[in-house]
């Protein structure tokens, strides 16, 4: 690969963007993360996106928020406006753990060192932005952005809290996998329109000051403080918001919120395979800005040889916060595409022939979709394969053998791996493999894509416990279970099945604990070592049971886990039979 030279990176200070020759900046983006220029980061993708529009285009990552603010001045003023993200995780995720203890390491900083990012980052950044340069317009982003829109219960605060747009008083939300969203918005602004007068763009979100003109199709909201004072409230607006972001037509949704308005209009239409290419196809360096030297970024470090081929899920799992910000509906890369960032990949430096990764939020729905497109305009199920598969969706994974079979067989490649977790209720019924073309795909990923370890994800053995996560009878892992070691011994592969599961979610009880910690042990699976303690997290079906303790559709009272000793006491279950202390709080 040819040398490198600091001009194929973004600008990330006034030195590099006087070496492009610019006197002034037309966005400038401030990110809660390292900058990586992949397309797995939101701010190097956005950054891509506006470049590619011809705009000028300057990051700053992980600003200093504690000094004399000198790295929110240092690129000066924008022409068109500043966009804010928190980064490619939540803030309050990142740095702590589901007992509310500060972490130590952040993946996302070069160095894996905390403390460089502000708790709740997208306000503390947007609110010196406003402080510093009140007239000029701030765009926020990214996942803390997008799952905070409206009304949602903060785990952290352990309470209510209103949309971002009240507190951070930013100008415009973007949410979700806002790449056209952000052109439109800098296309509008450089035509002359102001911010004020963006009021219709679609995947967009903003604070009125008065009610706007509303329409049948409008759904109006509970007000902020009703859903305070009454969990009810607050579980109605949660269902109404759910079930419009599983629709690919959905409606504009309005709160009240301290006299104002937040409006949320409609998400873009699921992209097609020509769009998603493009975001994709950009010029990304693939690589950590030149600014780390030689520092570890162990986020980048994880997906460097890796190869994202699609987008969305739908799983639809409670705890889960995919759908909700990438959307339902799977929008997929066209196999040209892939190839091409594959061969990327092959030339990249210290690159030995292995790909960690070709997959996605969930590696086996790449290519799905509804067989009668008028039925999915219609749908609002949350979920296209729980309780059980939709019988209208294409789930074969003809296309997806297809695909592995050509990448694993170029020029540089000596294996393919799948490190993304599969969904295994696509593969299997009550009475096995679904199709020979399933049990097909299975064998070949166990013989050509593991390596060594299959990771899955159960998450438990309770029925009430898996149903309150949205999540299939745990029975259908034991059938998986059996045909993993089917087909492992008849190969002589010697791979290991390693189930995920968390303690402590909705609905789970120390005695449901107790049953999966025996049943584990039955199956010889001594002791579990993907596991997780729940952590609720804005905007999902499992915080909203979590805080109002009652399934907000039912309405039946559900067992929640709140104390930090019970949530211990749940979590020791996974490590019965463990020397006391191993298991990490």
């Amino acid at each position: 690969m040819a040398q490198r030279k600091i001009t194929d990176w973004l600008p990330t200070s006034k030195k590099e963007t006087e070496a492009r020759g610019w006197k002034e900046l037309d966005v400038i983006l401030f990110s809660g993360d390292a900058y990586v220029d992949h397309p797995s980061f939101g701010a190097a993708v956005i950054g891509r996106i506006l470049e590619a529009e011809g705009l000028r285009m300057a990051i700053v990552p992980q600003p200093n928020w504690r000094d004399d603010l000198r790295d929110f001045r240092k690129l000066g003023v924008p022409r068109l406006f500043f966009a804010v993200s928190a980064g490619s995780m939540d803030s309050m995720v990142n740095h702590y753990t589901a007992h509310k203890r500060l972490r130590s390491n952040d993946a996302y900083t070069a160095g894996n060192v905390a403390g460089f990012r502000p708790d709740y980052a997208v306000t503390v950044y947007t609110q010196i932005l406003k402080k510093l340069f009140p007239d000029v317009p701030v765009v926020i982003g990214g996942i803390e952005a997008s799952l905070r829109r409206l009304t949602h219960y903060d785990y952290w605060q352990d309470r209510l809290q209103p949309s971002i747009l009240v507190d951070s008083r930013a100008d415009l939300l973007v949410y979700g996998m806002g790449e056209h969203a952000i052109r439109s918005v800098a296309h509008h602004l450089q035509t002359g329109k102001r911010m004020e007068e963006l009021t219709e763009l679609p995947q967009t979100a903003y604070l009125s000051k008065n009610l706007p003109a509303t329409n049948h199709h409008d759904i109006l909201l509970h007000p902020f403080e009703d859903c305070v004072a009454n969990k009810r409230k607050f579980a109605e607006n949660f269902r109404k918001t759910e079930t419009e972001s599983n629709k690919r037509c959905a409606a504009r949704l309005i709160e009240p919120v301290a006299g104002k308005y937040v409006v949320v209009n409609p998400p873009e239409y699921p992209q097609d395979e020509k769009q998603v290419d493009a975001a994709f196809d950009l010029p990304y360096t693939r690589l950590p800005h030149p600014r780390y030297q030689d520092k570890h970024i162990v986020a980048f470090e994880m997906i460097k040889y890796s190869v994202n081929i699609h987008r969305g899920c739908f799983g639809g799992c409670s705890f889960c916060t995919i759908s909700a910000h990438q959307g339902k509906f799977i929008a997929c890369r066209s196999e040209k595409s892939i190839i091409r960032e594959v061969e990327q990949v092959i030339r990249m430096p210290g690159f030995k022939g292995y790909l960690s990764d070709l997959g996605g939020p969930s590696a086996n729905m790449f290519g799905m979709k509804g067989k009668d497109p008028a039925l999915c305009e219609r749908c609002s199920r949350y979920s296209c394969i729980y309780p059980r598969i939709c019988r209208q969706l294409d789930a074969g994974h003809g296309r997806l053998l297809s695909l592995y079979r050509k990448i694993r067989n170029m020029d540089g490649i000596r294996k393919v791996f799948i490190g993304s977790g599969i969904r295994y209720d696509l593969l299997l019924d009550a009475n096995g493999f679904i199709s020979k073309e399933h049990a097909e795909y299975f064998r070949e990923l166990l013989q050509h894509h593991v390596s060594g370890r299959l990771k899955v994800a159960p998450e438990h053995t309770s029925p009430k416990v898996l149903k309150a996560m949205r999540k299939p009878s745990f029975d259908l892992f034991m059938k998986l279970n059996d045909e993993f070691h089917k087909i492992d011994r008849a190969g002589n592969l010697r791979q290991q099945l390693i189930p995920y599961f968390i303690s402590s979610h909705p609905a789970c009880e120390e005695a449901d604990m107790k049953e999966l910690s025996v049943t584990i042990r039955n199956m010889r699976m001594h002791c579990p070592e993907q596991v997780q303690d729940f952590t609720p997290t804005p905007m999902t079906l499992s915080s909203v049971m979590f805080y109002c303790g009652f399934d907000p559709y039912s309405g039946e009272k559900i067992h929640v886990t709140r104390k930090k000793e019970d949530k211990q006491k749940q979590k020791q279950y996974f490590f019965r039979g463990k020397p006391e202390g191993t298991a990490k709080k």
